[in-house]
């Protein structure tokens, strides 16, 4: 599987931010003529990715989030969402639903949420170092040509 475009983004860990980043990434997606609902999935996995650096990784400290995208031969978009905040102790906890550090409005559905909505989900996390999350959508061709 071959690469044939790909993008990168450094955006301040900020609210602010997260619906950029979403549209920055969905744009991106347009590309492989996705539908109105594979695009919501898209958008709404890098939501909850980038929302997830935001309120966890650097708590009230400022970061960076970097995100990397590429479309690939086989009509796949990847997204890497990364921090260098304060990682994840049990990534498998971590992606309970319903389970969160933080408590109060959050619900702790942020990577169901993820699953849900894409065909494949990768997080690798190190304490003190960070956390990087790829999320893999696979664009179905609308249209055939007939030989």
């Amino acid at each position: 599987m071959a690469v044939i475009n790909q993008f990168s983004l450094n955006i301040p860990a900020r609210s602010a931010n997260e619906s950029f980043a979403r549209a920055a990434v969905s744009a991106f997606a347009a590309q492989l003529d996705p539908t109105l609902e594979e695009i919501s999935d898209i958008k709404t996995a890098v939501s909850e990715a980038v929302t997830n650096c935001i309120v966890h990784a650097y708590g009230e400290g400022a970061g960076k989030i970097y995100i990397n995208a590429c479309i690939t031969d086989a009509g796949e978009i990847r997204i890497k969402i990364r921090d260098n905040g304060c990682g994840i102790e049990n990534i498998d906890r971590a992606m309970e639903p319903l389970y969160t550090t933080v408590g109060g409005e959050r619900a702790g559905l942020g990577f169901a949420v993820m699953q849900s909505f894409m065909d494949d989900i990768k997080v690798r996390s190190a304490v003190g170092k960070g956390t990087q999350v790829v999320l893999v959508k696979r664009i179905k061709p609308r249209y055939t040509v007939n030989g």
